[in-house]
């Protein structure tokens, strides 16, 4: 493990000696909004390279196990932009406030992206609607 962690050291340091890949994501929070138990839970990222490297995500990871983020399989020329995938359990309900990390090549090799909203429970939202009638 500590040569893996000495290579990886050696190799980030010698990227940046020729160029750097960097993230910049159009939002780094998704609201999903208030939202009805069983909707449909996929959102997106996007997001661009704007380094003068291939930006390689190697790994995207969430705080819970709720939540399933999707990396892109291929590396993001410069200038181009890509897409993490987001598919949180509609099926619970309450509050949603998790955190993706998400690891690459970039300049800043870990980033923390997020996810915020509320799940409702579709009998209470009838009963809610009936209220304001």
């Amino acid at each position: 493990m500590k040569k893996f962690i000495l290579i990886a050291v050696i190799g980030f340091i010698g990227m940046t000696a020729f160029g750097q890949a960097k993230i910049e994501f159009k939002a780094e929070t998704v609201d999903y909004g208030e939202i009805l138990k069983g909707a449909d839970g996929v959102r997106v990222f996007e997001f661009t390279n704007t380094g003068d490297v291939p930006l390689v995500i190697s790994d995207v990871k969430s705080s819970c196990g709720c939540t399933v983020p999707e990396k892109p399989k291929d590396p993001i020329a410069p200038g181009a932009t890509g897409i993490i995938k987001v598919k949180y359990d509609t099926k619970r309900i309450g509050p949603i406030r998790k955190t993706i990390s998400v690891y690459s090549n970039a300049s800043e090799p870990v980033k923390a992206i997020k996810i915020k909203g509320k799940v409702l429970d579709p009998d209470s939202k009838k009963s809610v609607l009936e209220k304001t009638k």
